[in-house]
């Protein structure tokens, strides 16, 4: 990692986990393999801050628990990038197990137990759902049939404030370090544990 931290993929220790890496990597993946209109891909960063943004607006009282565990919910890709559903499905328990233990390792790392409990999973699905829809619609060429038939129509839900434009990766790495910092900060000020430190 550009930290300097050497990840061991097969048996990951969060004290080999840093935010910066995280944000620089995820800013660097595209999501719907760059198949994107606009004039910079549409990063995973990007994308995790679209679900974090639709999180708040879909679940009364979000918890800063919440919060965090969605912008972490794709950051296993900032070290395996991200691939298409079908592909992962192709690749099967082998992928799904390196996921894994990247995410509890991540996790830990953030003070966060190893794997979402299945409200906050089912929270975070359904945001992540109206965000692919939204991100097929407007940026990767699904008409909105096709959207609906992948993806489910995004109900109880208005796009209103939720801006897909593509950005550069510098921008949208800062972007996504300062949410995190402050969501970070208000798990800690709940009594979350400590960050692990190195």
């Amino acid at each position: 990692m550009l930290s300097g931290r050497r990840l061991d993929l097969l048996d990951p220790s969060p004290l080999d986990i840093e935010i910066s890496d995280i944000a620089h990597g995820l800013a660097r993946v595209a999501r719907w393999n760059g198949q994107t209109s606009g004039k910079h891909a549409y990063s995973v960063a990007q994308h995790s801050l679209a679900v974090e943004y639709i999180v708040g607006r879909i679940v009364p009282d979000c918890s800063p628990m919440l919060r965090l565990a969605t912008l972490l919910h794709d950051a296993p890709e900032y070290v395996i990038g991200d691939m298409i559903s079908p592909f992962k499905k192709v690749l099967g328990g082998n992928y799904k197990a390196v996921e894994t233990r990247l995410e509890a390792a991540i996790h830990i790392r953030f003070g966060l137990p190893p794997h979402p409990g299945r409200t906050i999973r089912g929270q975070i699905k359904r945001a992540d759902q109206i965000s692919a829809f939204y991100e097929a619609t407007v940026l990767a060429g699904f008409s909105e049939k096709e959207a609906v038939t992948y993806f489910g129509r995004p109900r109880g839900f208005s796009p209103d404030g939720l801006d897909l434009t593509p950005r550069p990766v510098s921008d949208i790495q800062r972007l996504y370090l300062d949410r995190f910092a402050d969501v970070e900060t208000a798990f800690r000020s709940q009594g979350a544990p400590a960050r692990r430190k190195a």
